[in-house]
């Protein structure tokens, strides 16, 4: 009987994590680090996220995202600001230095606002967020959608900090006062967008900029797909039951490229499937402004990269990706 192979992005239940039992958790934190080399995504089951809330974001901002532009441009921002990115805001591809035309999605964007009492930090990565009146039941369900992302991804970190054999307080310790930004990513149709454009993407091939990334994604044939060695581009698996977590440049960076930054793109509203529209919510998480990142030494290290600000990182890829003639 041959042995079938491990997937390369699997499904890790966080229960037997939570539970507490020192065997259950080892055997997370190897399939953790496994999944991490190969892919730098995983599906993440038992979690205990509500899955109403996502049921009610996803409604109120499909009222908002169904208003004519002219109601909605008062919320224009560019990237990594509070309010909604319209057409043309953003093509995530030049975060690699590729260019192209720009991404086809809306988005709702949030971010964290908590002040730190450091008035320059707080101009720049805590301001209130923007709540469109035309949407009211939106507040309260992202509200609390974001209280519970919050807690998952501190989880998530310190699983990833007992992944690479360093204290589970080896990432968290940088997530006092943290960033982290949420974006409700509406993909229209193909019907309401006509064909794209040559290049053109949902959101075009990127990794993401941060430490974990958390996306509650729906199924659709212009969807998600994640870049690996072996296979290439790939269609994500999915379950609707679990989110999709990949980590971003800083983590990866942090272990010296032990694991990689999830490499991944949005599919074009597909030609077969012309009235298809999907609704993503993005919860992005960063850590203390102001957090050296440096890459942990060999043997965990493969690649020794010197200190870098994990705030100018952040922002010098936020303003690569924003579409300067669509500012706002």
């Amino acid at each position: 009987m041959t042995e079938t192979a491990a997937p390369r992005i699997p499904t890790v239940d966080l229960r037997p994590w939570l539970s507490g039992d020192p065997a259950a958790r080892a055997r997370t934190a190897e399939t953790v680090d496994r999944a991490l080399q190969s892919a730098g995504f995983l599906l993440v089951a038992g979690h205990g996220v509500d899955p109403g809330l996502r049921r009610r974001i996803r409604s109120a901002a499909q009222e908002f995202f169904q208003l004519p532009d002219a109601a909605k441009k008062p919320y224009a921002v560019r990237v990594g600001g509070r309010g909604w990115l319209g057409p043309g805001a953003e093509a995530n591809s030049y975060a690699e230095g590729v260019e192209s035309p720009p991404d086809l999605k809306e988005s709702l964007s949030f971010a964290a606002e908590e002040p730190t009492g450091d008035a320059a930090v707080d101009a720049e990565w805590f301001l209130p967020n923007v709540w469109p009146a035309e949407a009211p039941a939106l507040r309260p369900a992202v509200q609390a959608y974001l209280a519970q992302m919050r807690r998952l991804s501190d989880v998530l970190l310190e699983l990833l900090g007992a992944a690479l054999g360093e204290s589970e307080d080896f990432f968290t310790q940088h997530t006092g006062h943290p960033t982290w930004g949420f974006n409700v990513n509406w993909y229209p149709s193909r019907e309401r967008l006509g064909a794209p454009e040559p290049g053109q993407f949902r959101i075009g091939p990127h990794t993401d900029f941060g430490t974990v990334t958390v996306l509650d994604r729906q199924a659709g044939k212009g969807g998600l797909q994640v870049f690996t060695d072996e296979g290439g581009w790939e269609d994500a698996p999915y379950d609707p039951d679990a989110f999709t977590v990949n980590i971003g440049d800083l983590m990866a960076r942090w272990t010296g490229d032990r694991w990689r930054s999830g490499r991944h793109r949005v599919l074009p509203p597909p030609a077969d499937a012309p009235a298809e529209e999907l609704i993503s919510l993005v919860y992005f998480y960063e850590c203390d402004p102001g957090t050296s990142v440096a890459s942990l030494p060999a043997p965990t290290g493969r690649t020794a990269y010197g200190p870098v600000d994990s705030h100018a990182y952040l922002r010098a890829k936020l303003d690569a990706i924003s579409m300067p003639e669509n500012s706002a």
